[in-house]
């Protein structure tokens, strides 16, 4: 480092700060590769502003996600997914009409995004990383939204068509 250290305060600063620098090493491999903004063909500078805008809000939603899952993951997936969206999850990857008696937790939600996005869940596969999270999570909105237009339609209509 380049900071002056003259305490063992300043020490812990400074270590501190590094430890910070895994997570945005993994901001910027979740905006490269899982958003891959680099891929983008925008023809102006404010195009790509914007882009990147709304990316930098995925990439942090996907990183939180991911970090929120692996420090809680007993807590309910409601935490992360509204109810429509964890109910089209469930029924998607159940290929079920039925809904279960307890909402999921984030440990079972985030592993179905996973596998909507090609992750196997194999016994040996490990935890899902941020590609296979932004692969599944684009499925799981139209999924979703699908789930709310069907739930929207009234009920002669929904009986007609599934």
């Amino acid at each position: 480092t380049t900071l002056p250290i003259e305490t063992f305060e300043d020490a812990v600063e400074c270590v501190q700060y590094y430890s910070f620098r895994w997570l945005i090493e993994r901001y910027h491999y979740t905006l490269k590769s899982g958003c891959q903004v680099e891929s983008l063909q925008l023809e102006t500078a404010q195009r790509l502003e914007k882009a990147l805008a709304t990316y930098c809000i995925v990439a942090w939603r996907l990183l939180w996600l991911l970090y929120h899952e692996r420090s809680h993951p007993d807590d309910s997936c409601e935490c992360v997914l509204e109810t429509y969206q964890w109910q089209a999850l469930y029924c998607s990857i159940h290929q079920t009409t039925q809904l279960p008696e307890n909402t999921p937790t984030l440990q079972e939600a985030t592993i179905w995004i996973a596998r909507l996005g090609g992750f196997l869940a194999r016994k040996g596969d490990g935890k899902p990383g941020v590609k296979t999270l932004w692969r599944g999570w684009k499925h799981l909105d139209d999924i979703a939204e699908t789930w709310k237009l069907a739930k929207s339609l009234p009920n002669n209509i929904q009986g007609a068509y599934g």
